[in-house]
Formats: structure tokens, sequence, C-alpha cells
């Protein structure tokens, strides 16, 4: 499999994660944030099965076997995940779609720490010039709209700001936790691991999030069940692109995967304009040239 084909891998995976994203905003109104954070991974889970399938009869390869480091990096993963997903979706009712995916997308310095930490890994300088750019970009687009731009720095107090940064630290532990979960199955191809950590992961957060809703919210739990066409638009757009995502950090560094993955600020721009009818400003627009000159910088990297 040639090196670069993370870099289609990551663009896909952001597409299909922000059609999610938008499936998942339009029920999260009507069932909650909970439930609408759980058909991700419920719906999601046949389409996650189907594809590692696929892969492994693909590619003649024999089934990985799971060890107890592989299962506590996938519960680090997926359990993060889950929680980001939730802390998103919460900050998308606080600001527009398009700001609300730019707070979380201060995951990246944080990714860089934890892969130090956690991992062990070593960042190079173009990929820090990157995500320096990155930042920046995403700084201003998460600044406050114009009628409050006077709070300067209190704006990052908001509620917005909080559930934001929440969302980007958990995805960041999400991402660490799936690139070391990748590193423990040896021997098997970057879309074997790639999609037999996926179904670990959606099993568990199905599992946990299930169970919890059938305690505290059957109603919105009903909700997501009565709408089961939009659900199961979330879970195989969620699906797909926990796929392409994980394949990738079977590849490729954390932090250089999320870089890329950053285009989905830019997919995220046009859905704000097309769906939502959300207006974005000249600051934001300037928040996402940096963003994509981050994105450009990581792929001209690639070798």
């Amino acid at each position: 499999m040639p090196g670069w084909i993370w870099i289609p891998l990551v663009l896909g995976a952001a597409g299909a994660q922000t059609v999610r994203n938008a499936a998942q905003r339009s029920l999260t109104a009507s069932a909650g944030t909970l439930p609408a954070t759980f058909v991700r991974f419920f719906y999601g889970l046949p389409f996650a099965i189907a594809g590692y399938l696929i892969v492994v009869t693909a590619a003649g390869a024999p089934r990985p076997e799971a060890n107890a480091a592989f299962i506590a990096w996938v519960a680090l993963g997926a359990i993060a995940q889950l929680v980001a997903t939730a802390f998103l979706l919460a900050a998308m009712e606080h600001r527009s779609f398009i700001v609300a995916v730019a707070y979380s997308k201060t995951e990246l310095v944080q990714i860089v720490v934890y892969s130090i930490v956690l991992l062990g890994e070593t960042v190079s300088m173009g990929s820090l010039i990157a995500i320096a750019l990155a930042t920046v970009g995403v700084l201003l687009l998460s600044v406050k709209a114009a009628d409050e731009r006077g709070r300067g720095w209190r704006s990052w107090l908001s509620p917005a700001a909080f559930l934001g940064l929440a969302s980007g630290a958990c995805f960041a532990l999400s991402a660490v936790g799936y690139r070391g979960a990748t590193r423990m199955v040896t021997d098997v191809s970057a879309p074997v691991v790639g999609t037999y950590a996926v179904v670990w992961g959606q099993a568990m957060q199905s599992a946990l999030l299930g169970a919890y809703l059938l305690w505290r919210d059957r109603k919105g739990l009903e909700q997501v069940l009565v709408q089961w066409r939009t659900s199961t638009l979330a879970g195989a757009m969620g699906a797909l692109a926990s796929m392409g995502w994980l394949t990738a950090f079977a590849m490729r560094s954390a932090a250089d995967v999320r870089t890329v993955g950053l285009v989905e600020v830019l997919y995220g721009y046009a859905v704000s304009r097309r769906f939502f009818r959300e207006r974005v400003s000249g600051r934001e627009l300037t928040g996402i040239l940096l963003v994509a000159a981050g994105i450009v910088v990581i792929s001209a990297l690639q070798r």
C-alpha cells in the first residue's frame, strides 16, 4: 500500500464526518444531545462490522487477535470519543455549526502533548509549523461574533468555548488511544487493524451509552429509533469516517492525521453556508485559509 494513501483516506473520513455531524445536529433538537450521540455508534456498528469483513476477505489475511493492551487503548479511544461527540453536539447548540467544529479542533496542540507523553512519538519541525498555522486559524474561527467581540478574552469563558475545548481535549485523547491500539496488533495491514479497532470501539460505545439511555432517557432513545432514516445516515457516515481515521492512524502519527483532518473545517464551512444558511465573517474566512495552509504543509511533508 502506497505510503501517501493515508491522505485521501483522511480527506474522505473528514467528508463523511461532516455529513454525520450535520445529521446528528438535526437529531439533537428532537431527541437530545446524548441520544443523537448514540446513533453514531449504534447505527454505525453494523456498517463497521460489514466494512471489517469486506477488508479481511479482500486482503485474504487472518483475523487479528485482541490482546489486553489493544483492548485498553481501544477503551481509552472509544470512551474519549463518546464524551467528545457529546460535548461537540452541545457546543453546536450555542454556536454555529462551523464555529463549534472549529472549537473542537483545538485538539491539535493537545494531541502533540499526549503523543509525546503516552506514545513516546516525536513531532517534526514541519509538522509543528503546520499545527501552528492551523491552530491560529482555529483561534480566529473561535472568537465570538461581532456583537460580543468587545469581551475579548472573556469570550473564551462562554459555555460554547468550554464545551468546544472539552470536546477537543477528548478528541485528542481518543486519537492517541486509537493510534496506540493500532500499534498493539502487529503483522496485520493498516486497513485490517483499523477496521478491527473500529468494531471494538463502536461495540463498547453502543453498550455503554445504550445502557445509560435505557436507564436515564428512554424518550430520547425512542426518538432516534423513530427517526431511523436520519439515524442510519449518521451511523453509516460515522462508521465510514472512523474506518478512514483508524486506518490512517495505523500508518501515520495522530498529529499528522488530525492536521490533514482539519479539512473538515472547510467542509463544515460549505455545510454551514449551504444547508444551515449561516453567515461566515471575513475573520472566520481568514481562519479557514490558515487551516488550509496547515493541511497543505503536512501534505507536502509526506515522504
